[in-house]
């Protein structure tokens, strides 16, 4: 308390202190059981240190490795973005760096960007280009020609999401024009090339002895008839549709490398398109030219090879010193030793492939769902290159132990139910799929409820995690979802819980049994992504869905009253409504777009709202917490770049904290009782930081 009082003093005012705060990484680096992390969207390695690796997070920004992955750091932390599509190096010098911003893997979770990133001292310092030319989009891929780096390309696709461009959150520059860009000046300044279509570039190659030979992929997802491989001749300056054995319809995303030891080979994998709700995406098929995309042959590649999102998974790389040796990834990842003639599968240990890149020693790495794996034998066997590498997307449902400081539940996409039950930063996984919501009953904690993806998919440990058995009985598996169900254990009474779908359920048994409860709250097509119920008095229960609409009960669940529609947000769950702990008709909702109200607040149960965003950032604002003190309520805003604070009623915001990463915030606990903050990001794990305040106003 000497030291804390100490430093009141000095800093000269509460909210000087409450910027000095330290965060602690809570991890994980990686899981433990499986040495996994979250997603990695890019690879790129030096072409002469074989020590020498990038990486690039989805949402977890770029990290670098100087052991070849045994040890890594982040170098991107403080960026305003850390949502990443794609990285390139100087041929000629490993310590020049682009991070282009913007995840193009069109899921819910790929982010836009803010533009691009160079580095020239190995991504110690970074110099923001071009955010006004890319801003709200997205980098499919870098290209830097080896004859001259000044000049660089670049392939821009949306914002991810379904319905499209939900990833988009609504950025004025989501819409902006798309395609393949180019750069003489090192990346400062660029220029559309004209002569392709306005459409999505999902990839870009060029080819080994003549750089002024492009190709583009142009694969609007949802499918368009100029979708198709392009090729430019004179760097950009014109280009033409290749046909040749290509197909012509049912074109969606498409991936495309070229052989660096071969001139003229080149070889694409090419996708259905997505429905628009993101069905029906599986493998049109694989391609091979060997006359610079004149002609091509057919190769027989697995239609299952992507699954049925295709949008989300395609990669294409070719062994640098065979050219007849190329691997293809989606779900899972392939390899052929004979041009394409036949294929092994040879995926890492964790499934879902997004990059890939060889390093100096002639090694393969790639990225996939599950970080960063390595093979020095063509994939035949791998290696995790993981540790210290935190990455982690956690999705909102983020709980707490009520007796022990250190354990912690999260849901993470597609790594997973995990758990922390000690000091540091190890997790371990608990339960399989894409983990979601959690729940520890805080009045008997060893019962602990965790889900997967889909409706009805709940499970419940009485063992505080080491098994868990289904209790989704009676919870209508045709019900609507929002991917990962919201679901509530009442305060107060842990017999009593809600889950919500396009309705809401209840059970009176601790969640062994389930009654439907109410109506279809949504416009008709839509699902619940969030759910809050009042503390002081559970018969007051506000809901959120994932079509707009903001409603409230004053009974349990069972009747609604709509508040507001039209509500913009994130399609899957959210935490976006906050009821204060100490008055059930006051209540908080975050917007999670930009040009929007981004926090507000409601004192007579969302019959009228008032705008407290103040000097707070145009970003959007996910989750909100709130601590009521003696000189007035303290509100936290967990936004796309990092968790601001505001000490005067909204009026002022400025960043909590020091040593938070600028990580999307998609859940927060505010623990008065144990002074703390804790906060779940998308991309770089669960992190923890003291109320300091909270002392000094005690």
């Amino acid at each position: 308390m000497i030291a804390y009082a100490c430093l009141l003093f000095l800093s000269g005012g509460s909210q000087d202190v409450d910027s000095l705060l330290p965060w602690e990484e809570l991890g994980p680096a990686p899981i433990s059981n499986g040495s996994y992390t979250g997603r990695v969207s890019a690879v790129a390695t030096s072409s002469s240190d074989s020590q020498r690796y990038y990486v690039a997070g989805a949402d977890g920004g770029v990290w670098r490795s100087d052991d070849a992955g045994a040890s890594w750091s982040p170098l991107t932390d403080s960026m305003p973005t850390l949502a990443m599509g794609a990285l390139a190096l100087d041929p000629g010098d490993h310590d020049v760096i682009w991070a282009g911003t913007g995840e193009a893997n069109y899921a819910n979770h790929s982010r836009y960007g803010l533009g691009l990133f160079k580095s020239t001292d190995g991504g110690q310092t970074w110099q923001h280009l071009a955010e006004a030319t890319f801003a709200g989009r997205t980098f499919s891929r870098i290209l830097v020609d080896p004859t001259d780096t000044q000049v660089l390309y670049a392939a821009i696709a949306r914002a991810g999401g379904f319905p499209e461009l939900a990833a988009a959150k609504g950025h004025p520059g989501a819409t902006g024009d798309l395609g393949v860009f180019k750069s003489v000046d090192g990346g400062v300044s660029w220029a559309r090339l004209s002569g392709l279509p306005n459409l999505a570039a999902t990839d870009l190659a060029m080819d080994p002895a003549d750089p002024l030979v492009l190709y583009a992929g142009v694969g609007r997802i949802f499918g368009a008839a100029q979708n198709g491989i392009w090729r430019s001749l004179d760097g950009g300056a014109s280009w033409t549709k290749l046909a040749g054995g290509l197909p012509t319809s049912s074109i969606g995303r498409i991936s495309v490398a070229t052989a660096p030891s071969q001139a003229g080979r080149v070889y694409t994998l090419i996708t259905r398109p997505a429905s628009s709700s993101g069905r029906g995406a599986y493998t049109l098929g694989a391609w091979r030219s060997d006359d610079w995309g004149a002609s091509w042959t057919a190769l027989g590649i697995s239609t299952s090879l992507q699954a049925s999102y295709g949008w989300y998974l395609s990669l294409v790389s070719v062994d640098p010193t065979d050219a007849d040796r190329v691997f293809m990834g989606g779900l899972s990842f392939v390899r052929s030793n004979n041009a394409g003639a036949s294929w092994t599968t040879v995926t890492p240990p964790h499934v879902d492939m997004h990059a890939a890149a060889w390093d100096a020693a002639g090694r393969l790495v790639v990225g996939d769902d599950g970080g960063v794996h390595r093979s020095g034998n063509a994939g035949t066997s791998w290696v995790s290159r993981n540790d210290g590498l935190g990455l982690i997307q956690l999705y909102a449902g983020l709980s707490s132990h009520p007796g022990d400081d250190e354990t912690f539940f999260g849901g993470f996409q597609d790594n997973g139910s995990n758990r922390r039950n000690a000091p540091g930063k190890a997790w371990t996984q608990v339960f399989g799929g894409d983990g979601g919501w959690t729940q520890v009953d805080q009045l008997s904690p060893l019962r602990v409820f965790v889900e997967y993806q889909g409706t009805g998919n709940l499970y419940r440990s009485t063992s505080g995690g080491s098994g868990f058995s289904w209790v989704g009985s009676g919870i209508w598996g045709s019900d609507r979802n929002c991917f990962l169900p919201p679901f509530l254990i009442e305060h107060g009474n842990s017999n009593r819980m809600l889950y919500a779908t396009q309705r809401v359920y209840r059970s009176t048994d601790g969640g062994s049994n389930w009654s439907a409860l109410s109506g279809d709250l949504t416009t008709g097509s839509g699902a619940i992504r969030c759910l809050a119920q009042a503390r002081l008095d559970p018969l007051r229960v506000y809901a959120a869905t994932n079509d707009g609409n903001v409603l409230r009960s004053d009974n349990g669940g069972a009747t609604w009253t709509l508040l507001l529609s039209g509500q913009p947000g994130w399609p899957r769950v959210t935490r976006e409504l906050t009821v204060h702990p100490g008055a059930p008709l006051t209540v908080y909702l975050a917007g999670a777009a930009y040009g929007i109200d981004q926090v507000r607040r409601s004192t007579d149960g969302g019959v009228n709202w008032e705008s407290l965003d103040g000097d707070l950032p145009d970003l959007p604002v996910n989750v909100i917490g709130v601590l009521p003190t003696p000189r007035g309520e303290r509100l936290f805003a967990g936004t796309d770049s990092g968790l601001f604070h505001s000490g005067d009623g909204g009026q002022h915001w400025s960043r909590y904290g020091t040593g938070l990463p600028n990580a999307t915030v998609i859940d927060l606990e505010v623990d008065r009782g144990r002074r703390r903050i804790v906060v779940a990001t998308q991309g770089r794990g669960v992190w923890r930081a003291p109320l300091l305040q909270e002392l000094e106003m005690r």
